[in-house]
C-alpha cells in the first residue's frame, strides 16, 4: 500500500557514464543506442558485469536515463547500484558501485554477494 514516501531508486547512472554511453554509441555509428548492463555467473568472485551496446531495450528491461538497459534478473543483483565512468591513470572504464556486492576482485569486474 503506497504511503506517499519516495521509493528507492533501483539503479542510477552518473552524468559522466551517461555521456560516455552517448559518445561510444556515436563513435560506433549508432547514436540512438544504449548500454546493456547484465550480471552473469563467472569471474574470479562468482558474478561478473557484462557491458554491450544495444539498439533498443528488451520488453522487460529497466531503462535508466533512456540509455542504460538492465534485465530483471540482473537488476536483483544491481538494486541500489550506480554506474559510473572512471578515467584513471590505469585506464578508462565503466565502474559499478554495488551495495549488494560483499566482495570483489581487484579489477572491479567481478563480485560476490
Amino acid at each position: 500500500m503506497p504511503d506517499g514516501s519516495p521509493q528507492p531508486v533501483p539503479f542510477s547512472v552518473s552524468p559522466s557514464a551517461l555521456a560516455q554511453v552517448a559518445e561510444i554509441a556515436a563513435a560506433q555509428g549508432r547514436p540512438g543506442a544504449g548500454l546493456r548492463l547484465a550480471v552473469e555467473a563467472g569471474g574470479c568472485s562468482g558474478f561478473q558485469y557484462k557491458f554491450d551496446l544495444a539498439d533498443a531495450p528488451e520488453a522487460e528491461d529497466l531503462v535508466v536515463d533512456g540509455r542504460v538497459f538492465i534485465d530483471p534478473v540482473s537488476l536483483d543483483l544491481l538494486r541500489g547500484a550506480e554506474l559510473d565512468w572512471a578515467d584513471e591513470l590505469i585506464g578508462a572504464h565503466f565502474r559499478v558501485r554495488n551495495p549488494v556486492a560483499a566482495s570483489g576482485c581487484g579489477c572491479g569486474v567481478s563480485f560476490s554477494v
